[in-house]
């Protein structure tokens, strides 16, 4: 009879590849206490706090931060917005050339950052718009629609459409329809979809450097303090935040998706 149990190879293996992954960023915990400010010494020469009380009185990093946060919010609406209603039409609706609009839909996240970024920094150029704040969102949401769709047609295309019809059938108008019926059964795909996309709108880095000009969001900071080594650890401190701000949204999405394979009213 064969074993459920896996084997030691491949229980090493896995630990091996678990380890690969995540020891860089145990590293940078560690190094966002050391006593050294000028450099990575392993091990580190001593531990102390202070660099977490410098980090909180740096004013750039609450400016960093703080666009950081703005950017993935507005960047994160427009494209539940926006890839929501794709995903319903796509999902809900028979047309000519359907398959198609859902490719180019997709094809912002799978080209890579700098075409992405070249793309808008030439028609910024054309159009004669400034670098802002807003055209750090426009970049943004070119991905962040990608990951709202991907969640949001996936969950339409399990929920059956006849729970529609009975909804109209029984008097609703369309917007009761949306609210009573179609909401509750993609809400879940929704929230993961936009916690994912406000996690890759936080940490992106190729886009914005396109697209941002002279302003700086936290992980364009971070690049700009690793070229210089003064306060070291203070940019292991501030990515120990990037690293929780990215983490929990995620983990929250996974949990809130976990044991959604049956939609209500699938299989009806």
């Amino acid at each position: 009879m064969r074993s459920d149990r896996a084997s030691l190879g491949l229980k090493i293996a896995a630990v091996a590849g678990l380890l690969f992954l995540h020891l860089p960023i145990l590293l940078i915990f560690v190094y966002a206490f050391t006593t050294e400010d000028t450099s990575y010494q392993w091990p580190p020469p001593g531990l102390t706090l202070q660099w977490f009380g410098v980090a909180w009185n740096r004013p750039d990093v609450w400016e960093a931060l703080s666009l950081s946060l703005r950017v993935a919010a507005i960047s994160t609406a427009i494209a539940l917005v926006l890839g929501t209603l794709c995903a319903a039409a796509v999902a809900r609706s028979r047309f000519f050339g359907r398959e198609t609009i859902s490719l180019l839909v997709i094809l912002p996240i799978a080209l890579p950052g700098v075409i992405t970024g070249i793309a808008l920094r030439s028609a910024y150029s054309l159009a004669e718009i400034p670098f802002s704040y807003w055209t750090i969102v426009a970049g943004h949401a070119t991905f962040c629609v990608v990951v709202v769709y991907n969640n949001a047609v996936a969950r339409f295309r399990r929920t059956s459409g006849s729970l529609i019809e009975a909804s109209m059938d029984l008097g609703a108008n369309y917007f009761q329809t949306f609210r009573l019926v179609i909401l509750p059964n993609i809400a879940t795909a929704l929230l993961a979809g936009g916690m994912l996309a406000f996690a890759l709108s936080f940490d992106e880095v190729i886009v914005t450097t396109f697209t941002a000009g002279q302003q700086q969001t936290l992980p364009i900071w971070m690049l700009e303090e690793l070229v210089r080594p003064r306060q070291r650890p203070v940019t292991n401190v501030v990515a120990m935040v990037v690293v929780v701000v990215t983490a929990v949204p995620i983990l929250i999405a996974y949990y809130l998706t976990r044991g959604t394979e049956t939609v209500a009213g699938q299989g009806k």
